[in-house]
């Protein structure tokens, strides 16, 4: 009962974190303005980590390369800490197993944030239909077109109705349930036999 507990915890918080991190991040990458109350809380929840940590891992080519790291390093902790807590053995001290956490680190922001942009495209879908010019309109026009502008150019508008997000969102889906849910098991097992 007490591991269900602390699993769910341990995922749900640093999930929430690094959903956070990915967000400055990407938000930096798009160059979507912080001004935004959205912006604002993203720095608010986030400057206690990433402007100490910046004067380690400085801005990489443009990038906050720090945020990154950051969120890397909360998905490194948090399954090496899921782990722990599990009744499998396991041996942190074998190569095998740091390269299984490390790939396990690197599958989860790349989870991450294919959940954060399936978000931003349901966000944008709903508001173009609803309130097109709702104030978080060019946040998540920033995070999605990068992504869209690719499919609009092979597949136009059909009566009118774009339908790139709905193709965007069918990739996102495949991905997540055909690519990450097989490969995390994977990863995780490595981990697990090199006990």
């Amino acid at each position: 009962m007490l591991t269900s507990v602390l699993d769910f915890l341990l995922r749900n918080v640093l999930d929430f974190f690094i959903l956070l991190l990915l967000a400055r991040f990407y938000f930096q990458a798009a160059k979507v303005s912080f001004r935004h109350p959205l912006g604002q809380f993203v720095l608010a929840l986030t400057n206690w980590i990433v402007l100490p940590v910046r004067r380690l891992v400085p801005p990489f080519k443009g990038y906050d390369s720090t945020s990154l790291a950051l969120a890397w390093f909360c998905a490194l902790t948090m399954h090496a800490m899921l782990l722990a807590i599990s009744p499998w053995p396991f041996n942190f001290m074998s190569g095998e197993s740091i390269l299984a956490l490390i790939l396990i680190a690197t599958l989860e922001l790349f989870k991450m944030s294919l959940y954060l942009l399936f978000a931003a495209v349901i966000g944008q879908a709903l508001m173009s239909w609803l309130s097109p010019y709702n104030p978080f309109m060019p946040i998540v026009s920033g995070l999605t077109s990068p992504f869209l502008r690719p499919i609009q150019k092979v597949i136009h508008p059909i009566g009118g109705v774009d339908i790139t997000p709905f193709i965007l969102i069918l990739i996102i889906q495949l991905l997540l349930n055909v690519f990450v849910a097989q490969m995390e098991p994977f990863i995780l097992q490595q981990v697990v036999v090199s006990a």
